[in-house]
């Protein structure tokens, strides 16, 4: 596993990583880091892995924007002094686009978004072991549906950065696309966003593939 002992792994993010979380930062006992994918994770290290001690911290808050999300970086994620940084923004950034398309005000277009992402990343890039850019998402296997079509846009700016800076690129969208060929996406999430324990697993287990998580380690 890529994680050693007493590493700090902060998530930043929006709904999906706040999940019932203490805000701004949660971490510890009960449901202080919430009940979704950083949950799953959390259990899934000390399961695993009770050797190595993780210090979880989930700084995700319902409702961000890739925009609010970094006018709260450097005390949220940076001042925090991370070993390791989780990024999973956007799906605000398309969802009020579609939602609320009168109120331009909160739009966060695709030239924006990236600005924001590369910022987020170069305020830890070269302080931090390694950076986790986590793709947004729509459980929406249809790909010609208008907010999936715009979600694949900043999917790709993700990506697109991911490779830039070297960052860890955790493709959500394409896990729940492979998903929802056998199952409908209701059965995940009725607002095709936030998911339910089945979809934390989903992306826990997503998330592990790319840290040398080794399921039968003893």
């Amino acid at each position: 596993m890529i994680f050693e002992n007493y590493d700090r792994i902060v998530f930043a993010g929006d709904s999906v990583t706040d999940m019932g979380s203490t805000n701004p930062v949660g971490e510890g006992l009960f449901d202080n880091v919430g009940r979704g994918y950083v949950r799953v994770l959390e259990s899934m290290f000390a399961a695993y892995y009770p050797e190595v001690f993780l210090r979880i911290t989930n700084s995700g808050i319902s409702g961000n924007t890739s925009r609010s999300l970094l006018e709260r970086y450097d005390r949220d994620v940076v001042e925090l002094k991370p070993d390791w940084v989780s990024i999973c923004i956007g799906i605000n950034d398309v969802w009020r686009q579609f939602d609320s398309p009168a109120i331009l005000s909160g739009h966060v277009l695709p030239e924006e978004y990236e600005a924001n992402v590369e910022e987020m990343i170069l305020r830890v890039k070269g302080n931090v072991k390694g950076v986790f850019i986590l793709s947004p998402y729509i459980i929406e296997s249809n790909k010609e549906d208008m907010m999936r079509k715009r979600m694949d846009e900043y999917v790709a700016i993700c990506k697109k950065l991911a490779e830039k800076y070297n960052c860890i690129f955790v493709d959500f969208q394409k896990m729940y696309e492979d998903y929802c060929k056998i199952r409908h996406s209701s059965y995940i999430a009725w607002d095709r966003i936030h998911p339910n324990q089945v979809g934390a697993t989903l992306m826990a287990r997503e998330f592990l593939k790319h840290c040398d998580f080794d399921f039968d380690h003893k």
